[in-house]
C-alpha cells in the first residue's frame, strides 16, 4: 500500500498541529508527519499551519512578531499550548517521515528565513527522514541548497518539463501535487525529469486509488487509520 502521511501531524484526531492530533497519528501507525512550521521572532519554529495568530490561536498579530515564550503561552483552538519543532523531533519515532511545510503567507525572505533555522535545528538529528515543503519555490531552492530534502507544493499542470528543469537546477528533489490535479501525462512528465511525486489531502478510499494508480510516493490524509479501513473493507 501507498505510505499515508499525517496531514497537519493528524487533524482528524485534534486541533492542526497539535498534541492530540499527534497522538492520533502515531496510534494510528502513519508512515509520515507533515505540519506546518512558522518562524518566531527569536528564530524558534512554531507548529501553526498560518503565522497570522488570530486564524488559529487566542493571539494577535504574526508569529514572527512574538517571542516563543510568548507562542508557549498561547492557546490552540482546543486550548493545548502550541508545538515546537524539539517537541515533535522527541515525540516523534525516528523511521517516520516527517515533513515541515514552511509558512510566511507571500514573504519569500521571512520563508527563507524559516528554513535556514530548520537547518539549524535538524543540523544536529542525525537519522532522521526529513523534507522541507513550500509554496515558494525560492524556500525549497535554499533548503535544497543547505543538504535538506525538498518538495514544491504544485497547484497547476503547467509546463511540466520546465519545473523539471528548474527543479534538477536547484537540486529539489520532488512535488507535491493536489490530487485533483494529478493525471498519468503529469505524473509521467514528472518523473522523466526525475522527481517524486506525492499527492494531499486524500480521504476517501476511491480517491486514494485513483492516485496510487497513478504511482504517487505518498499520499497525505488527515486520518491514516480511517484511509486504511476503507481500502481493507473496499478490498
Amino acid at each position: 500500500m501507498v505510505p499515508l502521511y499525517a496531514h497537519r501531524l493528524g487533524r482528524a484526531y485534534g486541533p492542526d498541529n497539535s498534541r492530540a492530533a499527534l497522538a492520533g497519528a502515531l496510534a494510528a501507525d502513519a508512515d509520515g508527519l507533515e505540519c506546518d512550521v512558522c518562524l518566531t521572532a527569536d528564530a524558534g519554529l512554531v507548529l501553526m499551519h498560518d503565522p497570522w495568530l488570530p486564524s488559529g490561536t487566542d493571539l494577535e498579530g504574526w508569529a514572527h512578531e512574538r517571542t516563543s515564550a510568548e507562542l508557549q503561552r498561547a492557546r490552540l483552538s482546543g486550548g493545548e499550548a502550541p508545538l515546537f519543532v524539539d517537541d515533535l523531533l522527541e515525540a516523534a519515532p525516528r523511521d517516520v517521515v516527517l515533513q515541515f511545510d514552511v509558512k510566511s503567507h507571500a514573504d519569500p525572505e521571512l520563508a527563507a528565513r524559516t528554513v535556514e533555522a530548520l537547518a539549524a535545528a535538524l543540523a544536529g538529528v542525525a537519522g532522521r527522514r526529513v523534507e522541507v515543503l513550500s509554496f515558494t519555490s525560492a524556500a525549497c531552492a535554499r533548503a535544497a541548497s543547505l543538504g535538506l530534502p525538498a518538495r514544491l507544493v504544485i497547484w497547476a499542470d503547467y509546463a511540466p518539463q520546465a519545473l523539471a528543469r528548474w527543479a534538477v537546477r536547484h537540486r529539489v528533489a520532488g512535488v507535491c501535487v493536489e490530487h485533483f490535479v494529478l493525471s498519468r501525462p503529469l505524473v509521467a512528465a514528472l518523473r522523466r525529469g526525475g522527481l517524486s511525486v506525492t499527492t494531499g489531502t486524500v480521504n476517501d478510499a476511491a480517491l486514494l486509488h485513483r492516485v496510487a494508480a497513478l504511482g504517487v510516493d505518498a499520499v497525505t490524509t488527515d486520518d491514516p487509520a480511517a484511509l486504511r479501513a476503507w481500502v481493507a473493507a473496499a478490498a
